[in-house]
């Protein structure tokens, strides 16, 4: 079986999505990268949410952003795959995904990502490139990056 994606606005989230999006974002984030920060930071309401789904468990997610409300450019964030399932390199369609939502729903095909620094090669395997220096965002180095 297949990683199934679905893509939905915030208000139409059930509580169940909603509560495995963040345990699943807190468990990788927070608590797996030893990183105390505030993870909701009242743009989960704004966001396209990309759901990656295995055998009925949230396993992926993303965050997507119209130009405006994160960046100057549409965005992508919060990319996340649970620990259980990284082997099966399923970070690949979940950008897939999310770069086809952007243009799907936003009609954008130029995006900013702010990646974590390990993660580099990864983003330019998806076509993204480095457009900054190396900086700090919660004590973890980062690098812009963008695609398009």
């Amino acid at each position: 079986m297949n990683l199934q994606f679905t893509i939905k606005a915030f208000d139409t989230l059930s509580v169940s999505e909603l509560y495995q999006l963040l345990r699943l974002r807190e468990s990788v984030f927070i608590i797996e990268q030893n990183c105390i920060y505030q993870d909701l930071d009242n743009k989960d309401q704004k966001a396209l949410h990309v759901i990656g789904t295995y055998n009925g468990k949230i396993v992926a997610h993303s965050r997507l952003f119209k130009a405006g409300d994160y960046f100057e450019w549409a965005s992508i964030g919060r990319v996340v795959i649970d620990q259980e399932y990284r082997d099966r390199k399923w970070g690949y369609p979940l950008m897939e995904a999310s770069i086809a939502g952007i243009s799907k729903y936003f009609g954008d095909n130029k995006i900013m990502i702010s990646a974590q620094l390990y993660l580099q090669r990864f983003y330019e395997n998806n076509g993204f490139r480095a457009m900054s220096d190396v900086y700090l965002e919660d004590d973890i180095p980062h690098i812009r990056m963008v695609r398009g």
